[in-house]
């Protein structure tokens, strides 16, 4: 099982990436340059990115199933603020070689947001940036992130995510990361999971999924919320995601937990936990824990 999480990339860089993901027990992991909601961003540390890649060969995690994602910041869908979509674009081509120079292969986006203008214009401008923005010499491949469709957000359908992907000039470099919270929450049944991935291979081609995002969800299917829950936890239920995480025809593709963290509440001081280690080991197992959140406190306490 290649399984990870979601990890930290703060003063360490890609060092440090790596190090949170090992403690959880990891194989793989995801992860920010900087902060998504903003713009800072660090140089790239040759030695410190050398001695990251060093450290995954080590512990047998390979560089080639490792994921970025991009900031939340990025609007390709909206263009009425030309100086805004010029931004989105230019600061994700940065983050395409960020991630080249990490060696990292795939950069997780999520597609966009129409905001004010009608969803076919905001698909089709979501097409002319990644064809501005994709070349033949790009060696990180962009994954769209199929969405819960909540306000104005585009690609929470199996239709809009073929209708960019077709239009994409260099399909060769374009993928699709598949988030099991948002697919519930957009309308899709995660206790039918092989019948949705043969819908998914008709429709577009089950060749273009490169990740998935595994996280239960605190809603009911259809309800367009996006609101993670921990693993067993939500409406999707713990057999169902073990199905799918054990699922033989996605066996090589990475699996990426981002599950909320634990929270307590301490002399008015709110102490969360990250939940990645336990349901780490819940999953490998196929096991549901059903006190993990008090066992994560437990844990953390030692």
């Amino acid at each position: 099982m290649i399984i990870g999480s979601h990890v930290s990339y703060g003063k360490d860089g890609l060092v440090g990436s790596v190090k949170e993901a090992l403690s959880y027990g990891a194989n793989t992991f995801m992860f920010y340059t900087g902060a998504p909601q903003n713009t800072i961003r660090k140089a790239i540390s040759p030695e410190i990115t050398k001695e990251a890649h060093n450290l995954m060969k080590e512990n047998n995690i390979d560089i080639n199933k490792v994921i970025c994602h991009a900031p939340y910041i990025i609007n390709l869908a909206n263009n009425l603020d030309k100086r805004k979509y010029d931004f989105s674009k230019n600061f994700l081509k940065e983050e395409l070689n960020r991630c080249e120079e990490l060696g990292i292969k795939y950069l997780v986006l999520h597609p966009g947001s129409s905001v004010g203008i009608e969803r076919e214009q905001a698909l089709n401008n979501i097409v002319d940036a990644l064809n501005k923005i994709i070349t033949p010499e790009t060696k990180t491949m962009i994954l769209l992130e199929t969405m819960a469709g909540k306000g104005t957000e585009l690609g929470s359908s199996l239709e809009e995510i073929e209708y960019i992907i077709d239009k994409v000039n260099l399909k060769e470099k374009i993928g699709i990361c598949l988030d099991t919270c948002h697919l519930n929450d957009a309308g899709y049944n995660m206790a039918c999971f092989d019948d949705f991935l043969d819908m998914l291979d008709n429709f577009i081609g089950l060749n273009y999924v490169k990740c998935i995002h595994i996280n239960d969800s605190k809603n009911l299917i259809n309800t367009h919320k996006d609101r993670h829950e921990n693993i067993g936890f939500g409406t999707i239920g713990f057999l169902n995601i073990e199905r799918i995480v054990t699922n033989k025809r996605l066996e090589e593709i990475p699996k990426i937990l981002e599950t909320p963290y634990v929270g307590e509440s301490d002399d008015s001081k709110e102490r969360i936990y990250p939940p990645y280690k336990l349901e780490i080991e819940m999953l490998k197992k196929g096991e549901f824990e059903p006190n993990l959140k008090q066992m994560l406190r437990e844990y953390y306490k030692k």
